[in-house]
């Protein structure tokens, strides 16, 4: 078997669990080698590792899609919801099929006049002012048109970035298996509006206003500049991530262990 391995971290190849890794697999007669994009990877590869945190995952996952190579996210940095699983537990998992390839859905920006080189997002795509001056996001959902939103922003997530952006903006963590997609605001003005959780079918259209010369367009971790008079629209992607869960793991475990879920000191030693 054969397996491609990616990282952004300098120096990663003299940690010890890197080492160790690579060694398990050549015991296990595997051959590993780096990509650093998806031409790299080559006939008959099983699996894209990902090594690092969540960031370093985002990057991997652009080679996966392109290449059709479904991912794994190895735990090299911060400890995220998509970087989750430890060096050690890896190797045996993989030998003894003890894994799962599970689909993620993708976002896809469109927008008048620019055309980013990648337009998929895993996580969400967001509009955020790039002055000082607030910015009015108009969004019409599949045409239905909303109030519009005053605040620093807005994004627009997918159930697996429930858990990133936009959980910090207040949204709502959502199970990754849920078909929807997660509007909104960053720090709104307007203090009676909501994040809205809509079907993954609907087509979210935006137009913006500010005083501002642009505007700062954010896909997953890539940021670009844009006009304030370029229109958006977020879709469903007709591509998917294909993602490799290890058996052992589990998205409610994840929230406890790394959101510290239901942790209350007052009873630290019940089950929350």
């Amino acid at each position: 078997m054969k397996y491609a391995y990616y990282f952004r971290k300098e120096g990663l190849e003299s940690d010890a669990r890197f080492r160790k890794l690579m060694e398990g697999f050549r015991a296990s007669g595997c051959e590993v080698y780096r990509v650093q994009r998806a031409a790299d990877v080559s006939d008959g590869t099983q699996a894209v590792l990902s090594l690092g945190g969540d960031g370093t995952f985002l990057a991997a996952a652009r080679i996966s899609v392109s290449s059709g190579v479904p991912v794994l996210g190895i735990n090299f940095g911060r400890l995220g919801f998509l970087s989750e699983c430890e060096p050690s537990s890896v190797v045996g998992a993989l030998m003894s099929g003890g894994f799962e390839v599970e689909t993620r859905s993708m976002l896809k920006v469109e927008a008048e006049g620019f055309v980013p080189e990648w337009p998929y997002a895993l996580n969400e795509v967001a509009v955020s002012r790039a002055g000082a001056a607030m910015l009015g996001v108009d969004v019409a959902l599949s045409s239905q048109i909303l109030p519009t939103y005053w605040a620093d922003g807005l994004l627009v997530a997918t159930s697996s970035g429930s858990t990133a952006y936009s959980l910090s903006v207040g949204g709502p963590i959502c199970l990754p298996d849920s078909k929807v997609l997660i509007v909104s605001p960053i720090a709104p003005h307007n203090l009676n509006v909501r994040p809205l959780i809509v079907p993954q079918e609907t087509v979210v259209d935006i137009g913006l206003r500010t005083r501002s010369g642009s505007v700062l367009l954010s896909i997953d971790d890539e940021f670009h500049t844009i006009s304030p008079e370029t229109r958006i629209t977020v879709r469903a992607a007709e591509v998917a991530l294909r993602r490799i869960r290890l058996r052992d793991s589990n998205f409610i475990n994840a929230l406890r262990s790394r959101l510290l879920w239901g942790q209350d000191v007052r009873n630290s030693g019940e089950n929350q």
